[in-house]
C-alpha cells in the first residue's frame, strides 16, 4: 500500500470518527494502487482529504518511479470520487516555486506535485488544494532528516543546498488549515500556499536545532551541490531510505517560498512563529517511541511475494485503452516473433506462445468488468511463468495529455525470485520501453 492516507468526511452525522474529530472524519484504509478497493472506500464521502504521497517501494519488487505511483494512485483516487459523488477533495501538496508556472524546470519530486493536482481535478470533483514546504512535526520525514543530521554529527560539511531558503509551517497550522478548508466550500477550486511568516535556509534550521537541542555543532560549507553525495550522506547518517532521500535532495535547489497568507486569514489563524514551531517538534520528537522511517517502510498488511511495474508512454491522440492494448499485441508479434507467437483466442484472451512450441509463458484475460474506454484490463490466468490462480493484472490506461500507464499489479512469478528479477523482470522493463518507443512520434 502506497504511504499516506486518505481522510474522508462522511455524510451521515452520526458516522463520526475519533480519528480526526475536528472535521468529524474518519481514516479510510485503503490500496490506492487499486481502483476498485479505492472506489470501496469513498462510498458515501463528501469531503476526502488527500494526504498520500508514494516515494517509498510497495511490493517485493517495484519497477516504477515515484511520479508513476503518485501518477496512478491520485488517478485512481479522483476517478473514485467521481463515481462515488464526492463534493470536493483537499489536497495537501507542496510549495511551488513560481507558482508552476515552469514545470519543466522543476525537480522530479516537484513536478510530480503539480501533476498530481491536475489529476486529482481531472474527473471534475472541485479539488482545494494546500501547498506547504517542510512540515514541523516530529514525526515528519524532512524533520527527521534534519533533526538527525544535526543530532549524530557533531562536525557538518554543508553543500550549496544548505544555503537554500525556505518557508517551513507548524504541523499544527498544517491540520488546523486542513481542518479550515474541509468546512470551506468557497475554497473549491483555489491554491493555496500556507507557511511560518519567516523565511529561512536549511542551514539555518539546523542552527536553530542544534541551539534548541542544547548541543555544540560546527558547520562549515563547501561550494557544490553533488546530489548523488549528498543523496548517499543523508541516507548514511539519517538512516532515511534512499528511495526517500533522493527526490527530496533534488529539490533542494528551489527555493520555496510561500506567495500567499490567504488561507490562514480567512481561516483567522496566526502562523505559528518559525521558532516555536521547530521548539514543539523537537519537543515531540523526545517523545517518540518508535523511529519513523522504521515505521513508514512497514506494511500494516502481510508481506507478498507480488511485483509491482508501471512505466509511462506515450499515447497517441485518439487511440483508446482497448486499442493500445490491440496494438501492443501485435507489436509484440512483430518486434518479438522471433521468440514469440501471439495467439488470440476467441474470447479476446492473449497467449504468448513461445515460437516453434506449444508452451504457453504467460496467458492474458480481458476482464471486461473492471475496463472502461480509458482502461483495459487483463488478468494474468495462466501460462508456464505465471502461478496459475493468482489474482495479477495487466493494464492499460490513458489518463490525458498524451500519457498512458501499462500497469502490472499483484503479479506472482514462477520463477524463484533471484532468477526473475535477472530474467523476466528486466525483459518486461525491456519490452514495455521498447514498446512506449514506437508509440513515440518521429521527429
Amino acid at each position: 500500500m502506497p504511504r499516506g492516507s486518505s481522510v474522508a468526511r462522511w455524510a451521515p452525522p452520526s458516522r463520526q470518527a475519533t480519528a480526526w474529530s475536528a472535521c468529524r472524519g474518519r481514516i479510510a484504509r485503503c490500496d490506492l494502487l487499486s481502483l476498485e478497493d479505492t472506489e470501496r472506500a469513498l462510498v458515501g464521502v463528501r469531503v476526502a482529504v488527500y494526504l498520500v504521497h508514494s516515494m517509498m517501494p510497495s511490493a517485493r519488487l517495484t519497477q516504477a518511479s515515484f511520479a508513476d505511483i503518485d501518477l496512478l494512485c491520485a488517478d485512481n483516487f479522483a476517478r473514485a470520487a467521481a463515481k462515488a459523488g464526492v463534493e470536493r477533495i483537499v489536497y495537501l501538496g507542496g510549495l511551488i516555486p513560481g507558482g508552476g508556472d515552469e514545470p519543466g524546470a522543476l525537480s522530479e519530486h516537484l513536478r510530480s506535485r503539480l501533476e498530481v493536482e491536475r489529476v486529482l481535478a481531472s474527473t471534475g470533483v472541485p479539488v482545494t488544494v494546500l501547498r506547504a514546504g517542510l512540515v514541523l512535526g516530529a514525526a515528519g520525514s524532512s524533520f527527521q532528516i534534519v533533526s538527525r543530521l544535526v543530532r549524530r554529527l557533531p562536525i557538518m560539511v554543508c553543500p550549496r543546498w544548505t544555503h537554500t531558503r525556505t518557508q517551513p509551517v507548524a504541523l499544527a497550522d498544517v491540520v488546523a488549515l486542513l481542518t479550515f478548508a474541509v468546512d470551506d466550500a468557497a475554497s473549491a477550486g483555489q491554491i493555496f500556499d500556507i507557511a511560518a511568516p519567516e523565511v529561512v535556509s536549511y542551514l539555518e534550521i539546523m542552527r536553530r536545532v542544534a541551539a534548541l537541542s542544547g548541543v555544540r555543532r560546527r558547520f562549515f560549507g563547501v561550494p557544490l551541490f553533488s546530489p548523488g553525495l549528498s543523496r548517499l550522506w543523508l541516507s548514511l547518517v539519517t538512516g532515511a531510505p534512499r528511495a526517500l532521500a533522493g527526490p527530496l535532495v533534488e529539490s533542494l535547489r528551489h527555493e520555496m517560498t510561500a506567495r500567499d497568507d490567504r488561507l490562514a486569514r480567512a481561516a483567522g489563524l496566526t502562523p505559528t512563529p518559525f521558532e516555536a514551531a521547530l521548539g514543539a517538534a523537537i519537543a515531540e520528537d523526545g517523545r517518540l517511541t518508535a523511529d519513523p522511517f522504521a515505521t513508514a517502510a512497514k506494511d500494516p498488511n502481510p508481506v507478498r511475494s507480488t511485483v509491482l511495474s508501471i512505466q509511462r508512454i506515450t499515447a497517441p491522440a485518439g487511440l483508446d485503452a482497448a486499442s493500445l492494448a490491440l496494438r501492443y499485441a501485435r507489436w509484440c508479434a512483430g518486434a518479438l516473433g522471433w521468440i514469440l507467437r501471439v495467439v488470440h483466442d476467441a474470447d479476446g484472451s492473449l497467449r504468448f506462445r513461445l515460437r516453434g512450441t506449444g508452451l504457453d509463458l504467460l496467458v492474458l484475460a480481458p476482464m471486461s468488468e473492471r475496463s472502461a474506454p480509458d482502461r483495459f484490463v487483463y488478468g494474468i490466468v495462466g501460462g508456464a511463468l505465471a502461478i496459475a490462480g493468482q489474482s495479477g493484472t495487466f493494464e492499460f490506461r490513458t489518463t490525458g495529455e498524451g500519457t498512458a500507464l501499462t500497469i502490472v499489479r499483484d503479479f506472482e512469478p514462477r520463477l524463484p525470485w533471484w532468477i526473475y528479477r535477472v530474467t523476466q523482470a528486466i525483459a518486461h522493463a525491456l519490452v514495455m520501453w521498447a514498446f512506449g518507443r514506437s508509440l513515440a512520434p518521429a521527429h
